[in-house]
């Protein structure tokens, strides 16, 4: 793994190389990627799912699903190169050394998948004791299918006989609540009332596996976030913008065509808006003529190797004779940037996001700061598994949502803002938007990806 990883890594600095002619890839190719992906599938399976289960003390999770109806947990356990379930497949998880309580191993961690495929050596994949219909040249033993899934499961738990038997169902989290209504039936009815009453709701078994990174993850992203500034400060560059003619449409689209032609994806539609002197939103409409004064903010992200980023950045628009924002403006951004310092200050390992967020707000209010927090986790999400630290309209917590715990490994947009009353602009108040992704290190020790703006960018 840690050769996939170097070879990515290369690419970045010595680009893709002449056997793919001129198309751009700034994290390597497809291939590349995915023998990255695979090593990070392995590794997490190994070492960060045995003792989740132990944790949660479940003995076997089992994780159903149909094609196009996957668990929010399958961009965790499965290979880059799987899109979909297959047909149905079911995958087992079986602590086999929890009834004597042993130290808990990757030795320990049975995986198997009941349909589909072995993702890449990583699991255990049984077929069908039936014979296919015809030899369409994959072989005649056919896929397991139907009911026959349901009794090859059956007979997976009676040769184990596990205590506890976790399913993902759960009222408060949707990364928790994979298994379908469907599903539920047909495993019900073919397990039986013996083995059904060992059902347990998994609930933070699937959180914490979706939400926890590893560290080459962490380098990783580090390089997205890196390609991330260096688009945001193109964007809000006099390359791309003509004050008096360019639109904040223009700015939108180039940043989807942009993430297009370098081969990535994103996960929301960006977003460019405009703050100006004397005047309101309404009065600016939808899609302003950026001029001479503006203050711009951006909301973007882009999606590479199933990771996801999301950055808020801010700029302003020079007018003739300035080479600095008005202090005002600056003094604003400060604002933001004291708030961020005290919500990076309260993210511990153990603590809830909504313990987080009464500690931030208290902090914030004791010095003077008007603004308010709505953090949220990333990763193989754009808002990820884990607590949430506040919603722009819940900022006396979030019940259920913001009562789950950070763990170490877990990765934090730290989204929020601050309004302030800019001199220059007769008093009147400016929102300054922050958003940077920020990492739980194993330590628990919390850092930004890259690092946070402190300064405006400057469109000359």
């Amino acid at each position: 793994m840690r050769h996939a990883v170097l070879a990515v890594l290369s690419v970045l600095a010595l680009g893709a190389g002449p056997a793919y002619g001129q198309a751009e890839r700034p994290f390597g190719t497809l291939r590349e990627q995915a023998a990255m992906q695979q090593g990070w599938l392995k590794k997490r399976l190994e070492t960060i799912l045995p003792p989740l289960m132990r944790k949660h003390a479940i003995d076997l999770w089992v994780v159903p699903m149909r094609e196009y109806n996957e668990d929010p947990v399958f961009g965790a356990i499965t290979a880059p190169e799987t899109f979909a379930a297959r047909r149905r497949t079911i995958y087992v998880f079986f602590d086999a050394c929890a009834a004597t309580n042993a130290p808990i191993t990757p030795a320990c961690l049975q995986r198997i998948a009941l349909g589909g495929t072995s993702q890449g050596g990583v699991f255990e994949a049984r077929r069908s004791t039936k014979q296919a219909a015809g030899d369409v040249g994959r072989g005649q033993q056919a896929e397991l299918w139907g009911d026959e899934q349901w009794q090859a499961l059956k007979a997976v738990i009676e040769e184990r006989k596990p205590r506890t038997i976790g399913i993902n169902r759960s009222t408060i989290f949707a990364f928790s609540d994979g298994l379908s209504s469907g599903e539920l039936a047909g495993m019900t009815a073919a397990l039986g009332g013996a083995w059904t009453s060992k059902f347990k709701d998994a609930e933070r078994l699937p959180l914490e596996l979706i939400s926890a990174r590893l560290p080459e993850e962490e380098v990783f992203y580090r390089t997205m976030q890196e390609l991330v500034w260096s688009m945001t400060q193109t964007m809000f560059s006099e390359k791309m913008i003509v004050p008096g003619k360019t639109r904040t449409s223009e700015l939108v689209w180039w940043w989807r065509q942009r993430v297009n032609d370098q081969g990535l994806g994103t996960w929301f539609q960006p977003s460019v808006s405009v703050q100006r002197q004397g005047k309101t939103a309404a009065d600016l409409g939808d899609d302003p003529i950026i001029e001479r004064g503006d203050v711009l903010h951006c909301d973007v992200g882009i999606t590479v190797a199933r990771l996801n980023t999301d950055t808020q950045h801010n700029a302003y628009v020079l007018r003739p004779g300035e080479t600095d924002a008005p202090a005002g403006l600056r003094k604003a951004l400060a604002a933001a940037n004291a708030l961020q310092d005290i919500v990076m200050d309260e993210i511990k390992p153990g603590r809830t996001g909504n313990e987080i967020l009464s500690a931030a707000r208290a902090r914030m209010k004791a010095q003077g700061i008007n603004g308010t927090v709505y953090s949220h986790p990333i990763g193989l999400h754009g808002h990820g598994a884990g607590p949430l630290i506040g919603l722009w309209d819940y900022q006396d917590g979030v019940p259920g949502r913001g009562d789950a715990p950070v763990i170490p490994g877990m990765w934090f947009s730290i989204e929020l803002q601050a309004t302030s009353p800019v001199a220059e602009w007769n008093g009147q108040q400016v929102r300054m938007a922050q958003e940077e992704d920020a990492i739980v290190s194993a330590d628990g020790k919390v850092r930004w990806a890259l690092k946070r703006q402190d300064q405006l960018f400057l469109v000359k």
